[in-house]
């Protein structure tokens, strides 16, 4: 069965309902990291999950690195996903305050929301995600922070493990260091009280994208480069580009979402396209015009900003 991008999900809420797939990054600071201690690491994941649970979204796969994290999550809009960014930054921050008794370490941190919408896309970025535990100088199987071990192996789950609904209030609020409820969660732990990833990552979404083939997942961790997936999820939504380079990135998304020039885009595509430029990427409602070949009046109606 062909790998379908866009899916039907049930979410934390208990809805059914039609999810997209996003690309969420948390950058920390050069002087400051995220994460210090091992505690660090295995707190900043549960309140990934917190946090997705939080604003109904379901992860597909996460990674959390010293001083930054990565997560690939199933949402029914840009602004759930990005709900979740801002719930993970500022529970985050919390956590660092009320442990090194540090203020506003996370102020300058940076929060980006990448819609992928097209299957290069998503293929390259779950492969990216695990790959990062390279950096660490560790194989990618042995990363302990990573929802990489969950994907492909059918279900099975270590012994010895503990539903984390079955803990009691006292016992969640320590581990997960959140008031959430989690009463109604599938999430395992296990013999070390961390997360089990099978039983709390979407791994199915995963691996239909690879072809349910293992292999396949792994020759695209080997050959992704993870400058140009640096550069295409994280640097690119941080920094305004000049009218040439930004004009190739709309070429782009015309071309993949409406095979289509932008001036020859519809007003009603227009309209689908232009609010996703504007959230997605540095840009301004004069940029816009320029590069769709609109009147500005139309654009600032257009992404709400008139």
């Amino acid at each position: 069965m062909a790998f379908q991008r866009i899916v039907t999900r049930t979410l934390p809420d208990g809805s059914i309902v039609k999810v997209y797939p996003f690309h969420i990054s948390m950058e920390g600071l050069e002087n400051n990291l995220l994460c210090r201690e091992e505690e660090d690491y295995d707190v900043v994941e549960k309140l990934m999950f917190v946090s997705a649970l939080e604003s109904n979204c379901n992860i597909i796969i996460h990674i959390v690195m010293s001083n930054h994290g990565h997560a690939s999550v199933l949402a029914p809009s840009w602004k759930d996903a990005f709900q979740m960014s801002e719930t993970l930054k500022k529970r985050c921050s919390m956590f660092i305050s009320s442990k090194y008794k540090e203020r506003n370490v996370l102020a300058r941190t940076s929060a980006c929301v990448q819609l992928l919408d097209s299957d290069w896309y998503v293929r390259n970025t779950l492969a990216y995600i695990p790959r990062n535990a390279k950096d660490t100088g560790q194989r990618i199987e042995d990363y302990p922070w990573s929802g990489y071990r969950g994907m492909f192996v059918g279900g099975r789950i270590p012994c010895g493990t503990r539903e984390v609904a079955r803990l009691t209030r006292r016992e969640k609020e320590a581990l997960f260091h959140s008031h959430a409820n989690l009463d109604r969660v599938p999430w395992l732990l296990d013999n070390n009280n961390q997360l089990v990833s099978a039983s709390c990552c979407d791994c199915d979404y995963l691996e239909s994208a690879f072809n349910h083939d293992q292999t396949f997942f792994l020759k695209c961790i080997g050959t992704v480069n993870p400058a140009e997936m640096e550069q295409k999820l994280i640097l690119n939504l941080k920094q305004r580009q000049p009218d040439t380079a930004f004009r190739l990135t709309v070429n782009d998304l015309s071309e993949r979402w409406f095979h289509k020039l932008p001036e020859e885009l519809t007003l009603e595509q227009k309209i689908r396209i232009a609010p996703y430029l504007y959230r997605s990427h540095r840009t301004t409602a004069q940029q816009l015009a320029r590069c769709l070949k609109e009147d500005i009046e139309t654009i600032k109606r257009i992404i709400g900003t008139r």
